[in-house]
């Protein structure tokens, strides 16, 4: 497993269309997900022990966003032959179980991930109402466990920022993850 760091957030960095299939058995775009003050764009998977240490905070703050006019949407883009734990299947089991306030997303051919640039799980990309990157941080400081409860919410604080103000905070903490298991080229 190869711990990734996220680069520097790219302010005003256009958002990227795309159309995926979802584990409600929707095909979802870009525009679906669209907060009317802000849109999340998550990469995350099943396996991730950094995903899995956050799930529950990420059920919570994408939930209360919801409140602030910020949807949020997460892609799957995994090459689940390397992990069972991230197939469609098992996409649509752990979505149940967390009772995910979002969409989730499989990204089969992986372009979605390489267009955005997404490096690691998790991976957020926070966008003002104009779909213009304002956010590339971490959720909280949590690793492959939990921060304490009482941690910092960086990634709701700085989405409520962004759905008021249209700009995200200047000092971000990049996030931390497992690398996006690739597909190996033919």
């Amino acid at each position: 497993m190869v711990s990734l760091q996220t680069p520097v957030c790219e302010f005003g960095r256009p958002a990227v269309d795309f159309a995926l299939p979802g584990v409600d058995g929707k095909v979802w775009t870009l525009d679906d997900c669209r907060g009317e003050k802000g849109t999340l764009v998550m990469f995350i998977c099943n396996h991730c022990p950094y995903v899995k240490a956050i799930r529950d905070r990420l059920v919570r703050d994408t939930r209360e966003l919801l409140e602030h006019g910020v949807k949020s949407v997460a892609i799957m883009s995994n090459d689940p032959s390397l992990y069972e734990e991230d197939s469609f299947e098992n996409m649509k089991k752990v979505a149940a179980e967390y009772d995910f306030p979002f969409p989730y997303l499989f990204d089969e051919t992986q372009e979605v991930a390489k267009a955005y640039g997404a490096v690691c799980t998790p991976d957020f990309f926070g966008y003002n109402a104009d779909l213009e990157l304002q956010y590339r941080g971490r959720l909280d400081a949590s690793r492959k466990e939990a921060a304490p409860p009482d941690a910092r919410r960086e990634l709701f604080e700085a989405m409520v920022q962004v759905a008021q103000t249209g700009k995200g905070p200047e000092e971000q903490v990049p996030s931390m993850g497992c690398s996006i298991k690739w597909k190996e080229e033919a």
